[in-house]
């Protein structure tokens, strides 16, 4: 799991992006299609057509990190892309990672005895 500092605005691109570009053209992508600065500080989330993976673009000051994610069953749950982009934070792109739907998590209750 990626440490993501409090405070920190956390913005998922909706829709589908190609997961063949690397850290310059997502991050041009954050400039032309979402209308941000890739140099912020934020962290910028994609997710690919099929929903296993996500990449997550982040300028942490010194220069720009790219993380990815694949998820080996399921898909990660996205916002419709006539959503544009969406803000969400930094305990709910958590949820997303483990692959727990960000938007209403619910506890998982574990058997405390076998029988």
């Amino acid at each position: 799991m990626i440490p993501v500092p409090s405070g920190m605005r956390v913005w998922l691109a909706a829709g589908h992006t190609d997961m063949r570009r690397g850290m310059n053209g997502l991050a041009l992508q954050v400039q032309e299609a979402l209308g941000r600065d890739p140099h912020a500080g934020d962290l910028y989330v994609f997710r690919g057509r099929r929903g296993d993976l996500v990449k997550i673009l982040w300028h942490d000051g010194l220069g720009m990190s790219l993380y990815a994610k694949r998820l080996e069953r399921g898909r990660f749950i996205w916002p419709s892309p006539a959503d544009g982009v969406v803000s969400i934070s930094g305990s709910q792109l958590a949820y997303m990672l483990e692959g727990i739907d960000w938007r209403n998590p619910q506890r998982t209750y574990r058997p405390l005895a076998a029988g």
